[in-house]
């Protein structure tokens, strides 16, 4: 992501961010930073295809993405995950399915 989209204010991102179900047995989405996007279109991207997304829960991801390389942006059944992976691959982004 470029920098001069990088936000004035840092968020808290100490707490590990996940949506989705949480049964035990499931597969993550994993986007991984690219430098490529600006945090608009990721956030974009972010509520578009992952259920129960919001736009403050996307800016973290985003942001820890920027930042840390990496974030699990979705838990959830295989299907689901193949499913949100594709389409968020399709709008550019990094991503796999673990």
């Amino acid at each position: 992501m470029p920098t001069p989209a990088t936000p004035e204010t840092i968020p808290d991102i100490g707490e590990d961010i996940h949506t989705g179900t949480g049964s035990g047995l499931e597969s993550r989405v994993v986007v991984y930073n690219c430098d490529c996007h600006t945090y608009k279109q990721v956030i974009e991207l972010f509520c578009r295809f992952i259920p129960g997304m919001t736009s403050a829960k996307a800016f973290e991801l985003a942001y820890r993405i920027d930042h840390e390389g990496q974030a699990i942006v979705f838990t959830g059944s295989t299907e689901r995950a193949d499913d949100i992976a594709a389409k968020l691959a399709g709008g550019g982004l990094k991503v796999v399915v673990q």
